[in-house]
């Protein structure tokens, strides 16, 4: 039986989602929490659609658990249960058995993230620093939309990732735009069909360097197009990346979406850990 968890995380305390033997993971997290609330013979194990990094956090994180078939599934209770058994920082927002085809990595047809940052001369609200990173500098938004344009669309974006032998760095990225907020955020929409490590925190250096004035707009698409690492785009901090949300197919359409997704990747890089959106 597959079920399908939606989750939201402060990933400050967690050396990212996935399990490591020796720092604390929001994947471990979980998977000990359903392991004893559900009594479990065999540790829980999830596939999660955003392999997120140290630091980041997620509001629409969503995974799968496979579980005994013979399992009761009382959903509310069950949550109620986990909601007791997880850190305050981690929460269960629903669960439910999953439709057919369902694999919360492979069937998602896009992920939003959205980077937040504060350019005013003193910080942001203390109660918000952990997810809001000050910027020291002022940045033109008009500029950094400017340069967005020209990073659209499928590219290999080989030179805003880590580069893993074997493993694909062709991307789709749908949407990349800025924008000031009523409060003064400088908040940045990113999404795509998939992200490939430290992606979006790369495509934020390159824009902040452009919004700040040290590069023209036009420069992005040149690093792009190099297909390496520049190293003048700076890797941005984690805490200011939050998963917003990932969609998903109709459910007649989730096991092709799957297959589409493993056949276009590649057997190494569906089978990586290090799949990592940021």
């Amino acid at each position: 039986m597959r079920v399908r968890l939606d989750l939201a995380y402060d990933g400050s305390a967690y050396r990212g989602w996935a399990r490591q033997p020796d720092h604390p993971s929001v994947q471990q997290t979980v998977e000990d929490a359903l392991t004893l609330v559900l009594r479990l013979d065999e540790p829980a194990r999830l596939t999660v659609a955003g392999r997120t990094d140290t630091g980041v956090h997620a509001r629409g994180q969503v995974a799968h658990v496979d579980l005994p078939d013979d399992l009761e599934l009382d959903p509310e209770p069950l949550v109620r249960r986990l909601d007791r058994a997880l850190p305050d920082d981690v929460v269960v927002r629903a669960l439910a058995a999953a439709p057919e085809g369902f694999d919360a990595r492979f069937s998602a047809m896009r992920r939003r993230y959205v980077y937040r940052l504060w350019d005013l001369p003193s910080g942001p609200d203390p109660l918000h620093r952990n997810h809001i990173v000050h910027h020291p500098r002022p940045l033109d938004v008009s500029a950094m939309n400017d340069a967005a344009v020209g990073v659209l669309g499928e590219n290999d974006f080989a030179a805003f990732c880590r580069r893993r032998e074997g493993a694909t760095t062709i991307r789709t990225l749908q949407q990349l735009t800025t924008r000031r907020t009523d409060s003064r955020i400088v908040e940045t929409t990113v999404v795509a069909d998939a992200f490939c490590h430290s992606m979006v925190r790369s495509l934020m250096g390159a824009l902040t360097a452009v919004g700040e004035g040290r590069h023209e707009p036009a420069w992005m698409a040149r690093v792009l197009g190099a297909r390496t690492r520049d190293p003048r785009v700076k890797v941005m901090p984690a805490h200011g990346l939050t998963l917003e949300e990932v969609e998903y197919p109709a459910d007649a359409r989730l096991a092709a979406r799957a297959e589409e997704a493993r056949s276009f990747r590649g057997p190494l890089e569906a089978d990586s850990a290090l799949d990592s959106e940021d």
